[in-house]
């Protein structure tokens, strides 16, 4: 199981476009459609972000999502914490203590202090968290940027513009009409 979550994936996906459009709140249905995922899904994370103070809601039917800080101001930490919570990426279960050669009671030196395995976690743990505080939407952006061509982003933003102002394309808009 991911200690990290398609949520954290799909969150910042969706922060990655908030970025990119700064000034025309996005809703969660149609950055869910442009990902390919349910929207309900969507629907659950973006609470979580807004109480964390990371977007912003607008409400009314050009209503959405914009965010709430400065892209360079978000760390990839607070987006973790905020989807999946502060939650630890090991749990130390002491099994030193249960050996089975000390039946009875595992003497003190067998479980004091921080167990070895534990400690090795913990320091894994510091330095991912250490990692992800030091990385921003700005600087996942950064990358974006250089690596897809200048005319993608406009496509999105032109996509995501017609979403907004009701002019679906392609088969999905006509079904069911």
């Amino acid at each position: 199981m991911a200690h990290i979550t398609a949520g954290v994936e799909y969150g910042l996906h969706c922060l990655l476009w908030l970025a990119n459009s700064p000034e025309v709140p996005l809703s969660s249905r149609d950055l869910a459609e442009f990902q390919g995922i349910s929207p309900s899904f969507l629907a659950k994370v973006f609470p979580k972000l807004e109480k964390a103070g990371i977007v912003s809601a607008s409400e009314g039917i050009k209503g959405g999502y914009l965010l709430a800080r400065q892209p360079g101001d978000i760390t990839v930490l607070e987006v973790v914490d905020a989807i999946e919570g502060r939650k630890p990426l090991f749990d130390c279960q002491e099994i030193r203590g249960r050996c089975a050669v000390y039946r009875e009671r595992p003497p003190s030196w067998a479980t004091k202090g921080v167990c070895a395995i534990h400690a090795v976690m913990l320091r894994a743990e510091k330095a991912m968290r250490d990692s992800l505080a030091n990385q921003t939407l700005a600087d996942i952006a950064g990358v974006l940027d250089r690596k897809a061509p200048p005319e993608f982003s406009e496509d999105v933003r032109r996509w995501l513009a017609d979403r907004a102002n009701g002019r679906a394309r392609g088969p999905a808009a006509t079904e069911g009409m």
